[in-house]
């Protein structure tokens, strides 16, 4: 059973890696700002106005192999026992993907698709290097195509590209992506723990505390962004905990972790649907549409009046909606979806939700729409203003 103070004490240096990272990065952008420094402030889906470091993915990954080494170096017995050698593993499964999210955001030359072969081969060399295949996901009939090896490893592939790619969809707003990556995997840690698996919950401490670093300096004023490496090094890292957990814990059904991740999972098929189906264009191209969007324009800038001493104020009060909506199912999550039954409910509430309040929003948005040239009227009643 893993100590409380071991947790504590890899949470603290992940986290400390991570923030003085941050800070490192924001004091020294004028050397290397003109790189790193996002000066698209016009884009479809930008909110913030003045340029802004968005290389925050770095932070992260140093907080998380700085503790890795750290864990190696001063504790050599815990490192053994809890599996640093195949944190390494990973972490190195995250390279591909990581190092295009960051050479994107440095260059903005990176296509959408090289991005997705780079997320596809990073979850490949990680059902490579630590055999994190799935097996099983609960579904009948479907298990038995996954006892045949090179079906669970393409499964497996679209499924870890997938989460990689919903923690960069939802990142839209300050704090976003780091709160959803802490508290996604605070739930999983927290099962992996009563599991009494140690390994699962270091990569679930790991990973969460250097997302909170991180989150200290961006959040609420957005000094720096975690860039699309970031997000997706922090996608990656939540698919891989959730696909290690699930198949080193048999008593864990992959409904309940698909509860826990529901919201990112739901944000990413929605735009693919509503791109491709409804609004018949590339369902890699950005629009504004997405839930969080809309909660910032119909109902953050109708609660909040623009402050000029707090310019920041709108875009990080997303975050209270989203973050408690994603705190919330974790936590019934975690307390009904220990059966299949009850883990399926969650994830249909929140499907439910999802549909019933992106309809409402979307209803109240005619005016803004015009304004910002894009029709919506598709979607809500097939055409018709209201």
């Amino acid at each position: 059973m893993i100590s409380s103070l071991s947790i504590a004490g890899t949470a603290l240096a992940a986290a400390s890696a991570s923030f003085v990272a941050s800070v490192v990065i924001v004091a020294s952008q004028k050397w290397h700002g003109k790189h790193s420094l996002d000066h698209d402030v016009s884009g479809v889906q930008k909110f913030h106005t003045v340029a802004v470091p968005r290389v925050g993915g770095i932070a992260v990954i140093t907080g998380i192999t700085f503790t890795l080494l750290l864990l190696t170096l001063t504790d050599p017995f815990l490192a053994a026992a809890s599996g640093i050698r195949d944190a390494f593993k990973l972490l190195l499964a995250a390279s591909p993907i990581f190092v295009a999210g960051t050479v994107e955001d440095l260059t903005k030359k990176v296509s959408v698709r090289a991005r997705l072969g780079a997320s596809i081969f990073s979850a490949l060399l990680a059902s490579w290097l630590l055999g994190a295949t799935i097996v099983s996901l609960d579904i009948w009939g479907f298990d038995t195509l996954l006892t045949i090896a090179p079906v669970a490893i393409v499964v497996t592939a679209f499924v870890v590209a997938g989460g990689t790619n919903a923690i960069n969809i939802i990142d839209g707003f300050h704090g976003i992506a780091a709160s959803t990556v802490i508290i996604i995997l605070s739930a999983m840690g927290f099962l992996a723990w009563i599991q009494g698996d140690m390994f699962v919950t270091q990569l679930a401490v790991i990973g969460a505390a250097a997302a909170f670093g991180f989150l200290l300096v961006n959040y609420p004023t957005g000094r720096i962004f975690v860039g699309d490496g970031g997000a997706y090094l922090l996608g990656f890292w939540v698919s891989e905990v959730a696909v290690l957990l699930l198949i080193r814990n048999p008593s864990i059904n992959a409904w309940q972790l698909l509860a826990i991740c529901a919201y990112p999972v739901i944000e990413v098929l929605f735009s693919i649907y509503r791109r491709r189906i409804i609004r018949k264009s590339d369902p890699g191209h950005p629009d504004c549409l997405h839930l969080h969007t809309l909660i910032y324009r119909r109902l953050v800038c109708r609660l909040l009046r623009p402050n000029p001493s707090k310019p920041w104020i709108r875009n990080a009060t997303v975050v209270c909606f989203v973050g408690t909506w994603i705190a919330v199912m974790a936590v019934a999550s975690l307390l009904l979806g220990s059966t299949i039954v009850g883990a399926v409910a969650v994830v249909l509430a929140q499907i439910g939700l999802y549909l019933v309040v992106y309809a409402r929003l979307v209803r109240g948005r005619w005016r803004a729409i015009q304004i910002s040239g894009v029709d919506l009227s598709i979607i809500a009643n097939g055409g018709r203003n209201e």
